[in-house]
């Protein structure tokens, strides 16, 4: 069980699509250098290092009371490669689709995510991260630029979706102390 596990957390409420114009200061992604070539390959990379994460003695312990443990990162990067992969398939199946609003905060408290076990996060990870890399690497040409709107209004191309989706990828590793490959 995750230490601190009574300890709320602040929720995200920041809107992070501002991501696709710059680098991220904290994590250094830079959206920019991003090809259609290179989505599914950065999927897998950026989702890689995670099972060695999850095996770590303190990997269900929060670092302090308002920061997710290594383990509830995980599961919402499990999570995200998941619905990822979803909005994926009805982006490039639909006439610009409008995703359903997500509330990672109610999910991480409702499916306990500070509770699961940590080998099994890390094949379900694995597992969900090659499931979006397979998806993104079936992305024909054309579609590299249908569009999708997010509840919240915000407009992304396959393109800007993958960047976006591997942004936050890439900003967990950080924030567990893992470099960017």
């Amino acid at each position: 069980m995750t230490e601190n596990a009574d300890a709320a957390l602040v929720p995200d409420t920041k809107d992070w699509t501002w991501v696709l114009e710059r680098a991220c200061p904290d994590c250094g992604f830079d959206p920019q250098a991003v090809g259609s070539d290179d989505v599914a390959r950065l999927v897998a990379a950026t989702t890689d290092p995670w099972p060695a994460v999850l095996a770590r003695p303190d990997a269900a312990v929060r670092p302090d009371a308002a920061t997710r443990s290594p383990l509830e990162y995980a599961c919402h990067v499990r999570d995200v490669c998941r619905l990822f992969e979803q909005r994926l398939a009805l982006l490039l199946t639909a006439d610009d689709p409008t995703f359903d609003n997500w509330d990672q905060d109610a999910t991480a408290v409702a499916d306990r995510y500070g509770e699961q076990d940590p080998a099994t996060v890390a094949a379900e990870l694995r597992e969900a991260a090659a499931g979006l890399a397979d998806r993104f690497s079936g992305v024909e040409d054309v579609a590299w630029s249908r569009t999708a709107t997010r509840s919240d209004g915000a407009r992304f191309t396959t393109l800007s979706f993958g960047r976006y989706g591997l942004h936050d990828l890439a900003h967990h590793l950080t924030d567990v102390g893992v470099a960017l490959p």
